[in-house]
């Protein structure tokens, strides 16, 4: 069984998505701390443009606490205002409806924590990309609490049964292959390929939130870039040391 895990990040990238597609179960990381600054309450649109961030209008956000334990602020005046950045924002977009939609849905969830509100996205998009994978919380599987990084996330392993564990790219630097080999785990890491598409102007920006993507895309083509990626195992790793 393939395994992903990764902290609930809104509307993330490309690459996110891909892992997601990759694996049969996924979990959503929703016990740790909030990084502030991060990924989990804001992404980046084209705005105007120019590369913005787009958010997540919370209530107590602290590093102090864990993602499950931090407030949405589900104001409408705040709802509608974000709604109005985005149609600013795409409205002259090929694919704006079907993202207006969607996004429609996601901001009027009512979702008053963030990793629920968050998770709820996620479903929403995996069911418009009709992505299968299975997604667990983590907060709701029976795991030792007191381990830390790579430690932890070989027990979830472990304990959901994994063969193979699939990480993004950026995360080679976390995890060992000799550890996961030695607990009957494969390690594998996704890397996305070069994936461009028309935005507004000839320049293109990279790695934007999944909602420019929807935007610009139909979603028989985004469906085409989920599988558009390289997987590096180790013997991908130990083909480029050096002799």
């Amino acid at each position: 069984m393939k395994l992903g895990i990764m902290q609930p990040y809104f509307l993330p990238y490309i690459g996110y998505w891909q892992l997601l597609n990759a694996v049969d179960k996924y979990v959503i990381y929703d016990d740790v701390n909030f990084i502030k600054g991060g990924w989990i309450n804001r992404n980046r649109i084209i705005n105007n443009g120019k590369v913005q961030f787009f958010n997540v209008p919370m209530i107590g956000a602290s590093p102090n606490k864990l993602i499950n334990e931090v407030a949405v602020n589900n104001d409408p005046n705040l709802i509608n205002k974000n709604l109005r950045i985005l149609e600013a924002a795409y409205k002259k977009a090929p694919y704006f409806e079907e993202g207006y939609k969607l996004m429609n849905k996601i901001l009027n969830s009512r979702e008053n924590v963030l990793s629920k509100y968050v998770t709820y996205s996620l479903r929403t998009i995996c069911d418009y990309l009709n992505i299968k994978t299975e997604l667990i919380i983590s907060s709701e599987l029976n795991k030792d609490n007191s381990l830390k990084a790579q430690d932890k996330v070989i027990a979830i392993c472990k304990e959901l049964g994994a063969t193979d564990y699939y990480n993004a790219i950026g995360g080679q630097a976390l995890y060992s292959y000799g550890d996961f080999d030695n607990n009957g785990i494969k390690l594998w890491f996704i890397k996305t390929n070069q994936i461009q598409y028309k935005q507004f102007t000839d320049t293109f920006e990279p790695n934007l939130s999944i909602l420019d993507v929807i935007m610009f895309n139909s979603k028989d083509r985004i469906v085409d870039y989920l599988n558009d990626y390289s997987i590096i195992g180790q013997q991908d790793k130990n083909r480029h040391k050096m002799p």
